[in-house]
């Protein structure tokens, strides 16, 4: 079988946890990146990634039984500019699921409601967020995504302490990007739902361009299914970051390899194991 890309996990403090450091790359010539060589993935510190491990699940494939996902969807949050992409967005996602063994549950609108959301939570092995996001310099427990009815907090989903967690698709701005007054044990959105329970996260370090953001998640989640099939397992959090590769490759064939494509590919960022 075709070898896959080898793995680099991202550990930056300070300043460096605002640059996006898997896009590094010559940008005046020829256009070669970081991505060209490796597969990226950070880390909010050492420890994360040294207890991400998968000793009851192969390289943390669900079995295919076990897999559903809770998407949450905000077209329109009150008080908070329209996200038109969002419905093509779930639509993708749904119809690459209903082809696979993977269950969803959609909450959208007036039906995703903060409580409605996290009782549903540990339920679900994955979550696909799909809304205005904030964050929360001085207290970052209080960051969180903007609901129907107002904010669903980092601090109630690290509540819930899920055991099966797998994977978390923030497709949202700001889930990523750090602060340099905070320590290497800062949280952010990410780096929070890794310790909520998510083996792996999907995140974006700057606002991402709605037109676009349909098309990556169609393209991440039908390889991550694609990927699951291949290893006779299910949809699970183990081969997230090659799926996100692959995913971003497809977007940067679409918006080039120079600084004004950098802007649209570059956000998106995989955490975890």
């Amino acid at each position: 079988s075709e070898r896959r890309p080898s793995r680099i996990w991202w550990c930056p403090t300070g300043p460096l946890a605002s640059l996006p450091l898997h896009a590094a790359g010559t940008y005046d010539g020829d256009h070669t990146t970081t991505r060209d060589f490796a597969i990226s993935s950070y880390i909010p510190n050492i420890a994360t990634l040294l207890k991400k491990t998968y000793p009851e699940k192969k390289d943390g494939a669900l079995t295919k039984d076990g897999a559903n996902i809770l998407i949450v969807s905000q077209p329109a949050t009150p008080g908070h500019c329209r996200l038109p992409g969002v419905l093509r967005e779930v639509a993708a996602i749904q119809e690459i699921t209903q082809a696979s063994t993977c269950t969803t549950l959609h909450l959208e609108g007036d039906k995703a409601t903060v409580k409605t959301a996290l009782d549903s939570v540990p339920s679900h092995t994955s979550i696909h967020l799909a809304c205005h996001a904030s964050q929360h310099l001085e207290e970052p427990l209080e960051s969180g995504f903007a609901l129907h009815d107002g904010k669903l907090k980092l601090s109630d989903i690290i509540r819930e302490n899920m055991q099966d967690a797998e994977l978390a698709f923030l497709s949202a701005c700001q889930t990523s990007t750090g602060d340099e007054k905070l320590s290497e044990e800062a949280m952010h959105l990410a780096a929070g739902m890794l310790a909520a329970g998510y083996k792996g996260v999907v995140a974006t370090m700057w606002s991402i361009k709605d037109q676009y953001a349909p098309q990556v998640a169609k393209d991440f989640y039908r390889e991550l299914v694609r990927l699951g099939t291949e290893e006779n397992g299910g949809f699970g959090a183990g081969r997230a970051a090659e799926a996100l590769h692959y995913a971003v490759g497809e977007l940067q064939a679409k918006v080039g390899r120079g600084e004004e494509g950098l802007l649209v590919w570059a956000p998106y960022v995989h955490f975890g194991r």
